[in-house]
């Protein structure tokens, strides 16, 4: 028999995630020089992106070339303030071709009982070339600040 001990977090491979450091490069509107994005991009790392500014922020991963994207993992994680974000996800193949949505979501924070949220999408993403997430990190208008504990894709 075989066998393997897979993470809780997810049951892929962390050598199935694609290497977004290598393959994109990255637009985003802030970035707490404590907690980088490449951060995000690592399946072991344990600290996360996080915005430098309160607000509205903006991760656009820009692919060198067209790959085929089969899901999508994401984590966001909150200690501190109790609020309600929301997120969108969207997807294009580059150049003037529009983007698609992939998910929209709010999900309430409410520490010390609700402080992840984690999300798992089976996607048929063929001819990625820009991948957008946006964070709303509080509906309400308040100075949270985003942050963004995985992003992994395969």
């Amino acid at each position: 028999m075989r066998k393997s001990i897979i993470s809780e977090e997810t049951s892929i491979s962390p050598t199935a995630w694609l290497d977004l450091e290598s393959l994109s490069s990255v637009e985003l509107t802030s970035e707490d020089q404590a907690h980088p994005i490449e951060n995000a991009f690592r399946a072991r790392e344990v600290s996360g992106w996080r915005a430098q500014n309160a607000g509205k922020q903006k991760i656009c991963l820009l692919f060198d070339e067209p790959c085929n994207v089969r899901h999508i993992h994401l984590v966001f994680q909150e200690q501190e303030h109790q609020r309600t974000q929301e997120f969108l996800l969207r997807w294009s193949t580059g150049g003037d071709a529009p983007y698609r949505e992939v998910h929209r979501q709010q999900y309430n924070f409410n520490p010390p009982v609700n402080t992840r949220e984690v999300e798992d999408y089976k996607v048929e993403l063929n001819g990625l070339m820009r991948l957008e997430l946006s964070i709303i990190p509080d509906i309400s208008g308040g100075e949270a600040r985003a942050s963004l504990e995985k992003m992994l894709l395969a």
